[in-house]
């Protein structure tokens, strides 16, 4: 046997073989793990379903990426195919294709054997890997998974979806299905797939689903162990975030959002004030409620048929910058609360514009969307520098929602001035996390609830609250006092040069 069939036989032998001797990329043992029960799988034709969870950015996609490489290269004296979903096509599909082309290329096995079939097919020798996207719109009926289906970022994919037009592609020959992803709720396609493997593995004793954390992969890499430490100190240890792309547990789909953990997180540490300290730093943040209609035109009367209506709502923050150099960012302590129900905008504006010569806020952050927009435009003309406006938008509010999660959990929201009416809201408030790459948080207080005594609950202190989200992502630097170096004098000494 030539020297060349003998490296190539020893190269091929096992897939830490390839990766290492054909690319030179060393894969991690908790990248290995689930390698070989994927290949026992196929090579065996059990036509098991493989569960991945990684935590994120710990290395699932270059894992999906060699071990297609390898599989094409197995099977490449054989027409048969693999069926790789991803849930959008830009940029999940796209990149996928661009990191197995980089793979197929970097081996000595595939780099002079792959082709291009399409815009979303790849082969070596007969095998072929079909790229599709799992978007619900999508339409990818017609491929076959003969050797395997893989599903990346699941939990990003519709169980629907999966059920109608992926599974069946492994029919045929009972294909091993590879299912990856990170952590998300209890309604996931990913969730699911995880009972059902476990629910297997009860019954014969394969091992099924791989569940790798950021305590496992921080383990093997000091490196990503330190990234996830700085995150938590920014977001806290129990972030929706946190807990589900970092260390694989599942959040509730639907829940409080302020828990009675955030609430105590929540407690002011000092009194709340009626005048501003000429030595502290301020921040107004705005929600805006439509002015009374029936006030403007029914008067008085009108209006005390009408005592249920959202209200225009200001909350005056003191901005703490003490503990900049530890937390990275300030503390943030509601010292001061007004509100005005059926008030027309033009007094509203007067009166907090009375305010903002009192307080000299650094920023007033303000909810411009729909009628809020008038009033905002009011003040960006008295204030142009100093007015941030913020239009509420699904995906808008959802990162505003999880960015004041994120300051509330690192201990950096302390309201100084509560109320039974603000308590009620924070307590009646509720989260719904939707499945999809957006990630998105729907938040509010449920339309319609009422408190004991029969009244409407709103949730205008909690958004104007959150509100201060919109400052924090700013680059606070620690205010130190100026000093002038004096620059040396460049002619000092240049006589001696010429005695």
């Amino acid at each position: 046997m030539s020297t060349l069939v003998q490296t190539i036989k020893t190269v091929g032998k096992t897939f830490a073989n390839y990766t290492e001797r054909g690319a030179g990329i060393t894969m991690r043992p908790y990248q290995n793990t689930p390698a070989k029960a994927i290949l026992k799988s196929i090579l065996k034709k059990q036509g098991h379903t493989i569960v991945i969870v990684m935590s994120r950015q710990a290395g699932k996609d270059e894992l999906l990426a060699n071990l297609v490489s390898y599989i094409l290269t197995l099977f490449a004296h054989l027409e048969v195919g693999i069926v790789y979903v991803n849930p959008t096509y830009k940029p999940q599909t796209i990149n996928a294709i661009m990191r197995l082309e980089n793979r197929l290329r970097a081996n000595l096995l595939t780099k002079a054997f792959w082709k291009k079939r399409s815009d979303f097919m790849r082969i070596v020798g007969q095998a072929v890997v079909s790229f599709l996207s799992g978007d619900d719109k999508a339409n990818v009926v017609g491929a076959t998974a003969s050797l395997a289906l893989i599903v990346n970022e699941a939990q990003d994919i519709t169980p629907s979806k999966y059920d109608k037009d992926f599974a069946p592609m492994a029919a045929s020959t009972n294909a091993t299905r590879i299912i990856v992803g990170a952590m998300w709720t209890s309604h996931t396609l990913l969730a699911r797939e995880i009972r059902a493997a476990r629910e297997a593995e009860k019954k014969d004793g394969i091992k099924r689903v791989f569940i790798y954390d950021a305590d496992i992969v921080g383990k093997v890499v000091p490196a990503y162990k330190a990234f996830v430490k700085s995150e938590i100190a920014k977001l806290g240890r129990d972030h929706p975030l946190i807990k589900t792309q970092y260390f694989c547990e599942e959040i509730d789909a639907q829940a409080g959002m302020f828990n009675t953990a955030r609430r105590a997180l929540m407690h002011g540490d000092r009194k709340s004030q009626t005048e501003p300290n000429p030595s502290e730093l301020y921040v107004f943040t705005l929600d805006v409620a439509g002015q009374d209609e029936a006030t403007m035109q029914g008067g008085e009367e009108a209006f005390l048929k009408n005592t249920a209506r959202d209200s225009v709502t200001l909350t005056i923050h003191s901005v703490d910058l003490s503990e900049l150099e530890i937390l990275q960012a300030p503390i943030y302590r509601p010292v001061f609360r007004k509100s005005w129900t059926g008030t027309k905008h033009i007094t509203i504006f007067s009166q907090i514009s009375a305010l903002f010569d009192i307080w000299n806020p650094m920023y007033l952050v303000i909810d411009s969307t729909g009628v809020g927009e008038g009033l905002w435009g009011m003040f960006d003309h008295k204030y142009p520098t100093k007015v941030i406006p913020f239009k509420f938008t699904p995906q808008s509010k959802s990162e505003l929602g999880y960015s004041f999660l994120g300051i509330i959990e690192t201990g950096r929201f302390r309201d100084c001035c509560p109320s039974p009416e603000i308590d009620t809201q924070y307590e009646a408030c509720t989260s719904e996390v939707l499945i999809g790459p957006a990630k998105t948080m729907r938040w509010s207080v449920p339309e319609g609830l009422r408190d004991s005594n029969g009244n409407l609950i709103h949730d205008d202190w909690v958004i104007s609250d959150a509100l201060i989200s919109v400052v924090d992502k700013l680059e606070w630097l620690i205010p130190v006092e100026s000093e002038v170096i004096r620059p040396q004098d460049p002619l000092k000494g240049i006589e001696r040069n010429f005695k």
